[in-house]
C-alpha cells in the first residue's frame, strides 16, 4: 500500500530532490544490511559453517526436530468454521 503513495509523491518532486531520495534510500539499504548476508547463498553458507563446528547432538538439538517448541502458537478454536464465511457453508 505505501509503496504507489510513495511512487505519485516521489513523481512530484524536481529531478534534484529525486537524486536526493535516491541517495538516502541507498543509505538506508546499506545501513539495514551491514553485517547482514545479502544473498540466500551466503547464508546458506554461513548456516554451514556454523553446523560444521557443533557437534551432531548439538546441531540436533539446535536445528533439528522440535527445535521450534514452545514459540508457535494455535488457537483452541483453530479448526471451527469462521463467523464470515457462515453463509458459504
Amino acid at each position: 500500500m505505501i509503496q504507489p503513495t510513495l511512487l505519485k509523491k516521489l513523481e512530484v518532486l524536481p529531478e534534484s530532490l529525486q537524486t536526493e531520495v535516491l541517495h538516502y534510500v541507498e543509505f538506508l539499504l546499506e545501513k539495514h544490511l551491514k553485517n547482514k548476508p545479502s544473498n540466500l547463498l551466503e547464508l546458506r553458507q554461513e548456516l554451514q559453517q556454523e553446523l560444521e563446528q557443533l557437534s551432531p547432538e548439538e546441531a540436533e538439538k539446535r536445528y533439528g526436530y522440535g527445535s521450534m517448541k514452545g514459540q508457535i502458537i494455535m488457537s483452541d478454536d483453530f479448526d471451527e468454521p469462521l463467523e464470515d464465511l457462515v453463509e458459504y457453508m
